[in-house]
């Protein structure tokens, strides 16, 4: 044990044996200690440790062992405020001190509580005090009763436990507000995680918004989305995946195959949940990629289908990954892969109605084989208006579609009037003039094709109101049907037939010029002399090289 009385200027691990309690209680708190003890009762208390009874900390003079053997510490470290010795005027005060509602001290100090002879003082000191003139040994100032040591002492001990409470409770309110900050964070990301979600949004525009926010809850030096393919190449109308695709955020160690063989190597399942990997298995001899210190890997998945994993790398404090942040992962991944799921779902029904529309499309130049391919011709040239006309991609989208199908109600028509190489008498021509609401009853049960039905209904109206079927003019014409009107009656001039030659360029400029505000919107008619070169271009084409997603073949 130490005997010198500046005993903090040791370290406390060389004061105190390591298996005392007192150990945890750091140096800077003995010292506040030893500081409040002086202030409120104007003297050194020794400090001894509760759990192991020995002296930690000397005070005012070294007390004899047997006043305070280590087994009568141990006892009075369980009460109250107590005397250990009174004897001729003589107070030994002990007072037990907790720390995080543990006592871990035995302060201890002697008082003096009346006057008396310097012989009997002396002789009461010599049996308390050993190594110090008990004479010169500092008792306190001036005389104290036990009924005022003993209620200070409770006084100072109820406010240590106050404060101490005091300090828990802020440590749990800072806590609480940590928690509460991060669990903020959290459900920020996911309501706007859930609010982006768009079937307009692609993948990569979803994953990429999601790893952004994530990095600003995770404690990950880097994020990654890796996405599976959907499709096979070729084998697609409308954009999809046909190759798997990395995004990242931050610092991602490993390359897309490096990736994949990691994945592979682990052996994941799409029910497995999320995967964490810690220095307990990162940090052994068989983990194949160092660069990889810890690990959360999560699957995406929609019903049965696995569409890609979302991972976070290496703790950027160099800690471990737990369960929390495993979750919020996990979370995330659920979102987008119901987002990833419904995107493929809604391009596969595309895909679907692409095949329905081809094979109308195909029905009708079988149906009449001297106007083949003029549904899609029609369709390019209704879209080079659209764009003209600043119309919105939707709106495009649905006018190359009614432009393939505006004269699907041909397939109910007699192809012996169809295929008549003259001019028609009044009544096949009244028969002809049947398709368009031929072709409005044919489509109309089809829910995805009802923004196509004004135009196949109404493509054949006029401005005047003398066109067919409902006599219909000006702005009560739907607007995608008045630019199909101009499409249609372009390609019909300007086409040849068995029975007759196309119109010169000339002659046709020269008809929809006259027919602006007659037979035509004159607003889509000067949408076609702005754009007459590129539709004139439109011919020269291939067909074969075009697909039902407008996007993908016009700027």
């Amino acid at each position: 044990m130490l005997t010198s009385v500046a005993a903090l200027a040791v370290p406390l691990d060389a004061q105190v044996p390591a298996r005392s309690a007192l150990c945890e209680a750091g140096e800077e708190w003995i010292a506040e200690l030893r500081r409040d003890l002086r202030t409120t009762f104007d003297v050194d208390f020794a400090l001894y440790a509760a759990d192991t009874g020995e002296l930690a900390v000397p005070g005012q003079g070294r007390f004899r062992e047997e006043i305070v053997a280590p087994e009568l510490i141990r006892a009075a470290a369980g009460g109250c405020p107590q005397f250990l010795f009174d004897e001729a005027g003589i107070l030994i005060l002990a007072i037990p001190v907790p720390r995080h509602r543990e006592v871990v001290v035995l302060a201890v100090a002697a008082f003096q509580y009346q006057a008396g002879s310097p012989e009997s003082n002396r002789a009461a000191r010599s049996r308390i005090l050993q190594d110090v003139d008990p004479l010169s040994a500092p008792f306190g100032n001036g005389c104290w009763t036990p009924q005022a040591l003993e209620r200070l002492s409770q006084v100072w001990l109820d406010k240590r436990r106050a404060e101490s409470q005091s300090q828990r409770a802020a440590r749990e309110v800072e806590k609480i507000t940590e928690n509460l900050a991060s669990t903020y964070e959290e459900i920020s990301l996911l309501h706007g995680l859930t609010q982006n979600l768009r079937i307009s949004n692609s993948d990569d525009e979803t994953g990429q918004f999601a790893l952004r926010r994530l990095a600003d809850c995770l404690p990950a030096e880097g994020l990654a989305i890796l996405f599976h393919e959907v499709a096979a190449p070729g084998e697609t109308t409308y954009e999809a995946r046909t190759q798997r695709r990395l995004l990242c955020e931050g610092i991602c160690p490993l390359e897309i195959d490096e990736l994949v063989a990691l994945l592979g190597d682990l052996a994941l399942r799409p029910n497995h949940g999320p995967y964490v990997a810690n220095s307990d298995v990162t940090g052994t001899g068989s983990w194949p990629f160092p660069a990889v210190r810890q690990l959360i890997a999560v699957p995406m998945v929609e019903g049965q289908n696995l569409l890609g994993w979302i991972l976070a790398f290496n703790h950027v404090r160099g800690q471990e990954f737990n369960t929390v942040e495993a979750s919020l992962l996990a979370s995330v991944a659920v979102i987008l892969g119901i987002h990833s799921g419904n995107r493929e779902l809604y391009r596969q029904q595309a895909e679907f109605l692409a095949s329905v529309v081809r094979a109308l499309t195909s029905a009708i130049d079988a149906k009449d084989p001297y106007t083949c391919g003029h549904s899609d011709r029609v369709g390019r040239i209704a879209v080079r208006l659209a764009r003209e006309l600043d119309c919105d991609s939707e709106l495009v989208h649905t006018i190359y579609m009614a432009g393939l199908l505006h004269d699907i109600g041909k397939i109910g028509i007699d192809e012996n009037v169809l295929r008549k190489p003259g001019r028609l008498t009044e009544a096949e021509y009244e028969h002809i003039k049947l398709h368009p609401e031929l072709g409005f009853r044919i489509l109309a049960d089809i829910k995805q094709l009802r923004n196509v039905l004004p135009a196949v209904l109404h493509h054949h109206e006029q401005w005047d109101g003398k066109g067919y079927p409902h006599g219909l003019a000006g702005e009560r014409i739907p607007w995608i049907a008045r630019i199909m009107a101009v499409a249609d009656a372009y390609d019909a001039m300007s086409s040849s037939r068995p029975y007759r030659d196309g119109m010169p360029a000339e002659k046709v400029d020269e008809i929809i010029r006259e027919g602006a505000g007659k037979h035509w919107d004159a607003r889509v008619v000067d949408a076609f002399f702005h754009a007459r070169d590129a539709i004139r271009e439109i011919d020269n084409i291939s067909r074969a090289n075009l697909t039902l997603d407008v996007e993908r073949w016009t700027d």
